[in-house]
C-alpha cells in the first residue's frame, strides 16, 4: 500500500511540476488577448474576411418578369415572387452603409427637424462600432434594415456565408438596439429591373430565411458627389409617384448628401409628399421585433467585446505613437549628448583634476565562483595601478575562498562570511578596505590592466562620488551573447554617456564601479532593500548631492548569461530591482536640491525608458505581424524598416565610439524581433511580481569561466585570443 501511495504522490508532484508557470502563462494570455482584440478590430473594420469583389453583369432570362417590371419591395418568402410599389405622394428615404459617427448624426438631425422618417440599412461592422447611433435611429422612429455584416457581393458568396452575414448583422443590431428586422438590402443592388441570374437566386434564398428584399427605384447617386443640385434632381420622383430613394450616410464625405437632404425634404413636403418608414408607407406591421433572452445577451456581449477592442486598440495605437515619438526623441538626444560626451572626455588636455595615484581597494564579492575567480583575481594583480584585492567569500560551497588563498598572490586577501547576500558582502569588504577609494566588481568579471587606473581618475574632481565603468560582454560568440553585446554597447554604454551629460546616471554597473568611502558612508553603504543594489546606491548618491560619471576607458569584461533561462533570471532580477529602487526613492520627486533634481529628471527618464517603453515594445511586432497579414503591407514594412534603420544608426555609432567590430550588428534585426520579446515577458513578470506584492529571491547564475585574460590560457588550456586593442573574448 505504501509504494502505491508514494507513486500517487509522485504523480501528483509531476502534475504540479508540469503546470505552466505564471510568468509564462500570464504574458502569453495577454499577448493572445491583444492579438484577439486586434483581430476583432480588424474584423469590424472589414480588414479581415472582407471580400470586395463585385460580380460582373449577367443575363436575366431566369428572373421572373413580374420582378423585373415590378416595384422595389420584393417578397420571396414561402416561395412567393411578389413585388410592391410605394403609393403615390409617399417617399421612403433609405440610407446605406452606416451608421457613421460624423454623417449619420447630421442626417438624423435634418430628419428630426423636418419630422421625417427613413429606413437605415446598416452594416454589422458599423453597428457594432457605433451602437448608440443605431439606438438613436430606433428611438426617433426610423426603421432599420440589414445590409450584411461587412458588405460583400452576395452573388459571389456561398449560402453559409450569406447566413453568416445575416446572423452577424442581426447580432450587432440586437446588441445595439435590442431588436431584429425583416428588411434586407443586398450590397451593390440597384433597381428591380437590374436583377440578373446571379442576384436573383440570392434574393430567393434571402426570402427563404424570412427577409423582404428592398432595392430602390430612385437613386440620388450621392456617392458620386455630383453636387447638391444634382442630388436633389436625381432623388425627386416624377409625376407625384411614390418612390424608395437611395442615399448614403457613410462610406466617405457625405456633406453634399446632408446639404441636399435638408432642401430636398423641405421642398417635397411643401409639394405634399410624406416621408415615412417603409412599413408605415405600405401600412403593414413594423419590421422590428424585440429580442429577449439569450439572443439579447449574446448581442450585448458582442457589442461590449467590439467596444473593448476598439477602445483598447485605440489606446494602444495612441500609446505606441507617443512612445515611438519619445523613443525617437530619446535616440536623437542620446546621439547628440553622446557626441558631446565623447568630445568632452577625448579632447586634448582633458583632465578630471589632479591625477589619482594613491592605492585603491578592489572588492570582489564571490558566491560559488570557483570556475572564474582565478581569472578575475589574476586580471586584478596585473593592474597598472596600485591596489589591494579583497575577495569576500559569501558562504561559497565550491571552494572559491580556498582557490584564492592557494594562489598566494601579493595584496590579495580573502574575507569569509556566512551567506548573507551581495550587499552584505560589499559592506563587509568596505569595512576591511584600507583605502579611501573603493572599486567594486563581480566575481565573474575580468579587468584590463588599465581599468582601475581609468576608473578612479574622475575622483580628481572632488564633487564626484561614484564612477560607472564600461561593462562589456566577453562571451559574445553565441547568438544570445551577440545580442547582449549589442545591448551592452548600445543600450547601456551609449545611455551612460547621455545620463552623464544630464547628471542623472541611474546605475553604476555591478561589474565595474568605483566609490568614495566617504560617499558610501554618508548614504549608509550598500542596501539590501532591493534586488538592484547598484541602482539603489547610485540613486542614493545623486540624492546626497554627489556627481556620478562615466569612464569609457575603464573596461571590464563580464560573462553574460549563455542560456535563455539564465538570461531570464538575471533580467528578472534587474527589472524588478529597478522598480524597487524607484519606489524606494520616490520621494525624490517632491524634494528640493540635488535629490529633487534627480527625482524630476533622472527618475522619469528611467521609469519611461527602462520600465514603461520596453513594456510596449512588443506592440511594434504585433502591429507588424497584423499589417503583414491584413495590410497595408507595404506601409507596414516601410515603417518597421524605418524604426530598424534608426536603431541601426544608433547602434553603429555606439559601436564606433567603443571601437567595436560592426559585424556583430548583422544580428540586430533578429535581436529586435526575438530578444525584445524575451525582455518584454521578463519585464511583464516583474510588473506582476510588483503589483501582487511578491518577493523575489536572489537568483545566482551558473558560470562557465569562459571570459579570460587577454592572451591567457582559458578553460582546458585553450588560449583566449583577444580582439583588437587587447580585448579578451570568450
Amino acid at each position: 500500500m505504501a509504494p502505491r501511495t508514494s507513486r500517487r504522490g509522485a504523480e501528483r508532484g509531476a502534475v504540479r511540476r508540469r503546470r505552466l508557470p505564471m510568468r509564462y502563462l500570464l504574458p502569453s494570455l495577454i499577448l493572445v488577448a491583444l492579438m484577439a482584440m486586434l483581430m476583432l478590430r480588424g474584423f469590424v473594420h472589414s480588414e479581415i474576411l472582407a471580400d470586395h469583389r463585385v460580380q460582373s453583369p449577367a443575363a436575366s432570362d431566369r428572373v421572373p418578369k413580374e420582378i423585373l417590371e415590378g416595384g422595389p419591395v420584393i417578397d420571396t418568402r414561402n416561395g412567393r415572387e411578389d413585388s410592391v410599389h410605394i403609393p403615390d405622394r409617399k417617399l421612403v428615404l433609405t440610407f446605406d452603409d452606416g451608421p457613421d459617427p460624423e454623417w449619420t448624426p447630421k442626417v438624423l438631425d435634418v430628419l428630426k427637424r423636418h419630422d421625417a422618417h427613413a429606413v437605415f440599412f446598416i452594416t454589422g461592422t458599423m453597428a457594432s462600432r457605433y451602437p448608440d447611433l443605431v439606438q438613436r435611429m430606433v428611438d426617433e422612429g426610423h426603421e432599420i434594415g440589414l445590409h450584411t455584416f461587412n458588405h460583400p457581393d452576395l452573388s459571389l458568396q456561398s449560402k453559409s456565408r450569406v447566413d453568416w452575414e445575416l446572423s452577424q448583422n442581426q447580432l450587432a443590431l440586437a446588441g445595439a438596439a435590442g431588436i431584429r428586422t425583416s428588411l434586407f438590402r443586398p450590397p451593390y443592388s440597384s433597381f428591380a429591373g437590374e436583377m440578373d441570374n446571379k442576384s436573383w437566386p440570392v434574393t430567393e434564398y434571402i426570402g427563404s430565411r424570412g427577409y423582404i428584399t428592398i432595392v430602390n427605384n430612385t437613386d440620388s447617386e450621392d456617392w458620386r458627389r455630383p453636387g447638391v443640385e444634382k442630388i436633389i434632381s436625381n432623388a425627386t420622383p416624377k409625376g407625384g409617384k411614390g418612390a424608395i430613394v437611395l442615399m448614403h450616410d457613410s462610406g466617405g464625405d457625405r456633406s453634399q448628401t446632408v446639404a441636399a437632404l435638408d432642401r430636398f425634404v423641405s421642398g417635397l413636403q411643401d409639394d405634399g409628399y410624406r416621408f415615412d418608414t417603409l412599413t408605415a408607407a405600405l401600412k403593414v406591421p413594423s419590421a422590428h421585433t424585440p429580442v429577449a433572452g439569450l439572443d439579447l445577451w449574446k448581442g450585448k456581449a458582442w457589442v461590449v467585446a467590439v467596444q473593448a477592442s476598439e477602445n483598447t486598440t485605440s489606446v494602444l495605437v495612441v500609446g505606441l505613437a507617443i512612445i515611438g515619438a519619445l523613443v525617437i526623441a530619446r535616440f536623437g538626444l542620446m546621439l547628440l549628448l553622446s557626441v558631446m560626451h565623447a568630445r568632452k572626455v577625448r579632447r586634448r588636455g582633458f583632465s578630471w583634476g589632479r591625477p589619482i595615484t594613491e592605492p585603491v581597494s578592489v572588492l570582489v564579492p564571490a558566491y560559488n565562483e570557483a570556475k572564474c575567480i582565478e581569472q578575475t583575481v589574476h586580471s586584478l594583480v596585473a593592474s597598472d595601478h596600485p591596489i589591494e584585492v579583497i575577495v569576500i567569500d559569501d558562504g561559497s560551497s565550491d571552494g572559491t575562498a580556498r582557490i584564492v588563498e592557494n594562489l598566494r598572490l601579493p595584496n590579495v586577501r580573502v574575507v569569509r562570511q556566512l551567506n548573507a547576500g551581495k550587499p552584505a558582502a560589499l559592506n563587509r569588504g568596505v569595512a576591511n578596505a584600507r583605502y579611501d577609494l573603493i572599486v567594486m566588481m563581480d566575481g565573474d568579471t575580468v579587468f584590463e590592466p588599465a581599468t582601475v587606473r581609468e576608473l578612479v581618475q574622475p575622483f580628481g574632481d572632488p564633487s564626484v562620488g561614484a564612477v560607472a565603468g564600461n561593462a562589456k560582454v566577453g562571451n559574445r560568440d553565441s547568438l544570445i551573447g551577440a545580442w547582449q553585446h549589442i545591448e551592452y554597447v548600445m543600450g547601456f554604454n551609449l545611455d551612460r554617456r547621455m545620463y552623464d551629460m544630464l547628471n542623472c546616471m541611474p546605475t553604476i554597473p555591478g561589474a565595474v564601479g568605483a566609490f568614495r568611502r566617504s560617499a558610501l558612508k554618508r548614504v549608509g553603504g550598500m542596501s539590501d532593500d532591493t534586488l538592484a543594489e547598484d541602482t539603489d546606491i547610485t540613486i542614493a548618491m545623486h540624492r546626497d548631492g554627489w556627481r556620478v560619471v562615466y569612464a569609457e576607458n575603464a573596461r571590464a569584461w563580464t560573462e553574460a548569461p549563455e542560456s535563455v533561462q539564465q538570461l531570464w533570471s538575471q533580467r528578472y532580477r534587474w527589472s524588478y530591482g529597478t522598480m524597487q529602487a524607484i519606489w524606494k526613492h520616490r520621494r525624490a520627486v517632491i524634494e528640493r536640491g540635488p535629490s529633487g533634481r534627480f527625482g524630476r529628471v533622472g527618475m522619469p527618464l528611467v521609469s519611461l525608458f527602462m520600465i514603461l517603453a520596453p513594456l510596449l515594445a512588443p506592440l511594434i511586432d504585433v502591429f507588424l505581424l497584423y499589417g503583414l497579414v491584413f495590410g497595408p503591407t507595404e506601409q507596414t514594412i516601410l515603417a518597421w524598416f524605418g524604426v530598424l534603420a534608426v536603431q541601426a544608426i544608433c547602434a553603429a555609432y555606439a559601436f564606433r565610439l567603443d571601437k567595436e567590430r560592426m559585424t556583430h550588428l548583422l544580428s540586430l534585426p533578429l535581436q529586435q524581433i526575438l530578444y525584445r520579446q524575451l525582455m518584454y515577458v521578463v519585464l511583464l513578470q516583474s510588473w506582476i511580481t510588483a503589483l501582487t506584492g511578491g518577493r523575489l529571491r536572489w537568483q545566482k547564475l551558473r558560470r562557465t569561466g569562459a571570459v579570460g585574460l587577454p592572451g591567457a590560457a582559458g578553460p582546458g588550456g585553450a588560449t583566449q585570443q583577444p580582439e583588437m586593442d587587447r580585448r579578451p573574448v570568450g
